[in-house]
């Protein structure tokens, strides 16, 4: 048999052995995957999707019927009373940003019972730049994670704060060495803050997490949630933009700040991208399932070179981030490295360490994209600080997600 890329038989035998271990655990993805398709099927007869949706709009955007109808489909999906599904929304930070500030003003005080937001996110509320919520007066309290787990009792406590007008929890891990949140997880956590008697608003940022599992946040309590379409939702196929869903009063709150007061979600054309929109949520549920293969795949293979994973092959996945700390720089780069080769783009480059905007320490990332920073395509990310724990995510296709992984492998076993 041919051999089209540069890895060895020793790994190959090594992934031909963690492939046999882990096909058993693909069969839940499989379900979860049935299930989720058939809810988008379901919201798209219910909404009667038709090519002339697809149509784009230009200029203001005004009677822009695929856009408002896309809005109404993922409200379907996630069980929400309303939704703001836009291209303009820049990256995920920038729709979790219009989110937050649909729910505070000068002088409240947000609440995050996760520990600390999201490298890029603690701008927003924390950091010193024009527009935060520092500057707006808005203040912040944090309660940490005890063992890795939601702390139920601080929580309770924090809440009651009457100043605490919204409670932010981030479903995935970022950058932080912990595990995802489930949506029962989530559950609880709403139900603490309300027999705290808070009415606070509660927000969860559901990046990564979107068809993990058969239901989402806003199911199981949560007011609002926000991501971005170049992950999950996106299908792969989006070219860019970001969603929020929940609360009808919060979500049209969160439109005025994408756009401005008294103009909301009734204006932003589509220029034509309507179609990925809708495509790539169609996809949107099978890409997830590739990708959460592709991480169980990884999770067997790393381990079995003697690495730290989170989560191990067997255990439940909440998102589609798969961590391997590796304890030392050089097999973090070389693993990097290979996930690069693996791309269908510029898979001829050598990732470098750099000085990404929003971030502390320099950050390394493996991307070689169709869609610019897209996470549910394959890719690598790690900030260069101990203990060298390395971000993959994303695989449009298993077998493509599966030849990255025996390249990075293999460039890893070359520099031992």
């Amino acid at each position: 048999m041919s051999q089209y890329l540069e890895i060895s038989q020793e790994i190959r035998a090594l992934g031909q052995e963690a492939e046999g271990a882990v096909k058993p655990y693909f069969e839940r993805i499989e379900e979860i995957c049935d299930r989720n398709t058939e809810k988008v099927l379901a919201a798209f007869a219910k909404n009667r999707v038709s090519d002339n949706l697809f149509a784009g709009t230009t200029g203001y955007g005004y009677d822009d019927y695929g856009r408002d109808t896309l809005d109404r489909i993922y409200a379907d999906i996630f069980g929400a009373e309303a939704a703001l599904v836009r291209i303009g929304f820049v990256n995920g930070t920038h729709a979790l940003s219009c989110a937050m500030f649909s729910a505070v003003k000068t002088g409240d005080t947000v609440l995050s019972v996760t520990g600390p937001a999201y490298d890029t996110l603690q701008n927003t509320i924390t950091g010193d730049y024009c527009g935060s919520m520092k500057q707006y007066g808005i203040g912040y309290r944090q309660v940490d994670l005890k063992d890795g787990a939601p702390d139920y009792a601080a929580i309770a406590e924090a809440a009651q704060d009457p100043t605490v007008k919204l409670v932010f929890i981030q479903r995935s891990r970022g950058y932080a060495v912990r595990k995802t949140l489930s949506c029962a997880e989530i559950g609880k956590i709403c139900a603490t803050v309300r027999a705290a008697g808070s009415q606070a608003a509660i927000m969860v940022d559901n990046c990564y997490g979107e068809f993990t599992e058969e239901i989402e946040p806003t199911q199981v309590g949560a007011d609002l949630i926000a991501g971005s379409l170049i992950k999950n939702p996106g299908g792969g196929l989006a070219p860019t933009g970001g969603y929020i869903a929940g609360r009808a009063d919060l979500v049209e709150n969160a439109s005025y700040r994408l756009t401005a007061p008294g103009i909301g979600g009734e204006c932003g054309c589509t220029m034509g991208q309507n179609r990925l929109l809708y495509q790539g949520l169609f996809m949107a549920p099978h890409t997830t399932a590739q990708a959460l293969k592709t991480a169980i795949f990884c999770a067997e293979v790393m381990e079995r070179l003697g690495y730290e994973v989170s989560p191990r092959a067997e255990e439940p996945r909440y998102d589609i981030i798969q961590t391997i700390a590796f304890g030392a720089p050089d097999p973090l780069r070389r693993f990097c490295e290979g996930i690069q080769a693996g791309a269908p783009g510029d898979s001829f480059v050598t990732p470098e360490p750099w000085a990404m905007p929003g971030y502390e320490d320099e950050v390394i990332m493996a991307a070689g994209a169709f869609v610019q920073g897209s996470s549910i395509e394959l890719s690598a990310d790690a900030p260069m600080r101990e203990p060298y724990v390395c971000y993959m995510q994303g695989g449009l296709t298993y077998s493509s997600g599966k030849a990255g992984i025996l390249l990075a492998a293999e460039r890893i076993r070359k520099s031992k």
